[in-house]
């Protein structure tokens, strides 16, 4: 059904277009009929006269033929729908649904494959958003005449994406058009990377769970599935447009030149007969749009979303709870994986190619760097931190980083005794505990929390990514000693890692959001 609607709705924009590009341009009559046939054609499979391929029933069998090729498969589809603009025509979400439907029949891992579809559509947004941010405001602007798009219109969707940029690519990602578009808008309306890539990374990640997720538990009924995810989606849209509809109303209703620059517009459609009754229509709404409202101006105020805007909250708050879903998600993948014997491979070719590389200088080395994930060192570096910040008189972020230490290593006996899985052998330091998730790992990534709370706020952009990518480097340092030193798995690592970020930025969204609600509670 839905890729009918999609083949019906493309057949027939691509036919009406064509005639009106035609008819515009003088091209003559053959050109003219070939639109005609186009546009009839569309009516004829809308009618049911004319049937096309069932999309959904040859994803389903490609899948099946594929068997675990279906990862490469769903995913390619992912990054394309918004990397390639496919989405406008190709049904994306059919695609990931049916990925999901070959894991309920157990020929893939549904873990894995929200795992691979999340990835490939975070890089087809970046992807897209890499071309609209080089070639999209010049291209738009060289070409945009025919389209009606102006330096000044431009500068407004600039400003709109400044604004409500964020909530856009959260939201679109489960609208069809505006998932397929909204990352190249965004590129060409030149909204910070910074901003748009945790956004992005939550509403991806929401997309790839929902739709696997729908595959899987409703494999048996396909059909009926579809069904219910065109109505559930056509439902979203509809809510979204009332919503927008309704917050482009209030805007109006404050701000009287924009309300003027709106009335000025209608009435010069006045006089045009396909406008005119939309005109009169709007009468009782600018009577009512113009009447004063301080009330509900103040509550506005009030209750604003620019309270919300990156500035306060928004932003550092979306990229915690980015970081989470993806931390966290990245250590329950894993962590299935071993429970289910797989990526025993990938660890052993791994332990084979380091063994090679093991030499003793190199060894002498490696037992010293890899006491900087010791919870001694990890200890000591967050009291340090706190201490620096409670002078400071910041007194969250010492008792976050005291939070942050106190649950990474609840976190790390919890997770051990879950998983309980044995290390490898011959060891070359010595070791307490089982192997899944590196606790070393996971302690070194408070090495990044500290980091990250002495440089907000105050320092400038290329001290912070330093003292960042420093700290990156040695995470990923102390991940790779434990593995070269055979005292646990590559898996074992990516785990404790992934886990870390996790806790971190769990108690980073917490103290963000006390942080936000202490200081409005105090304001006046």
């Amino acid at each position: 059904m839905i890729a009918v609607i999609k083949w019906t709705w493309l057949l027939g924009a691509v036919g009406l277009g064509g005639y009106l590009l035609a008819r515009r341009h003088h091209l003559g009559k053959p050109t003219q009929v070939i639109g005609w046939i186009v546009a009839a054609g569309a009516v004829a499979v809308g009618a049911g006269l004319v049937e096309l391929p069932n999309l959904e029933e040859l994803i389903l069998n490609v899948g099946e033929a594929l068997g675990t090729w279906t990862y490469l498969l769903v995913g390619t589809l992912a990054f394309l729908e918004t990397g390639a603009f496919v989405g406008l025509v190709a049904p994306g979400e059919t695609a990931v649904i049916v990925g999901g439907l070959v894991a309920g029949q157990g020929q893939i891992s549904l873990p894995v494959l929200i795992a691979i579809v999340w990835a490939a559509a975070v890089l087809g947004d970046v992807a897209s958003y890499t071309v609209g941010r080089r070639l999209g405001r010049e291209f738009l602007l060289r070409h945009g005449e025919r389209l009606k798009i102006t330096e000044e219109r431009l500068s407004t969707v600039e400003s709109f994406f400044e604004r409500r940029g964020g909530i856009t690519i959260l939201i679109g990602r489960f609208i069809g058009f505006v998932r397929a578009l909204a990352p190249f808008i965004a590129g060409t309306a030149r909204m910070p990377l910074r901003m748009f890539l945790p956004y992005d990374v939550l509403g991806a990640g929401a997309w790839a769970a929902t739709f696997c997720v729908l595959g899987y538990v409703f494999w048996r009924s396909f059909d009926t599935l579809t069904t219910y995810v065109s109505r559930g989606l056509f439902a979203f849209g509809t809510v979204v447009a009332i919503g927008v509809g309704i917050w482009f109303l209030v805007q109006l209703r404050n701000d009287p030149e924009r309300r003027a620059k709106v009335r000025a517009w209608l009435e010069a459609r006045e006089d045009q007969r396909g406008w005119r009754p939309f005109v009169r229509a709007a009468g009782p709404l600018w009577r009512g749009l113009g009447r004063p409202a301080a009330a509900g101006a103040e509550t506005a105020a009030r209750f604003s979303w620019h309270r919300l805007t990156p500035g306060a909250l928004g932003l550092e708050l979306t990229t915690t709870l980015a970081l989470l879903a993806v931390g966290g998600y990245a250590f329950y993948v894993i962590g299935d994986e071993i429970h289910h014997g797989g990526l025993t491979g990938v660890d052993a070719t791994t332990a084979d190619m380091l063994e090679r590389m093991r030499g003793p200088a190199l060894v002498d080395v490696s037992k010293v760097l890899t006491e900087l994930g010791s919870l001694a060192v990890a200890a000591g570096l967050v009291v340090l931190t706190a201490g620096t910040e409670a002078m400071r008189r910041r007194f969250l972020n010492a008792g976050a980083l005291v939070a942050g230490l106190v649950l990474s290593y609840a976190a790390v006996h919890i997770a051990k005794a879950a998983y309980d899985r044995p290390r490898p052998q011959g060891g070359l330091v010595e070791t307490s505990l089982s192997a899944y998730p590196s606790g070393h790992a996971l302690y070194a990534v408070a090495m990044l929390a500290c980091a990250t709370v002495l440089v907000r706020g105050g320092r400038r952009w290329a001290v912070r990514i330093g003292a960042v990518t420093i700290a990156l480097v040695l995470v990923a340092v102390v991940g790779f000693t434990r593995v070269y030193l055979s005292v646990s798995y590559l898996t074992d690592s990516l785990g404790g890692i992934a886990l870390g970020v996790a806790v971190w930025a769990a108690v980073a969204s917490c103290a963000l959001v006390l942080g936000f609600v202490r200081h409005n509670g105090s304001s006046p």
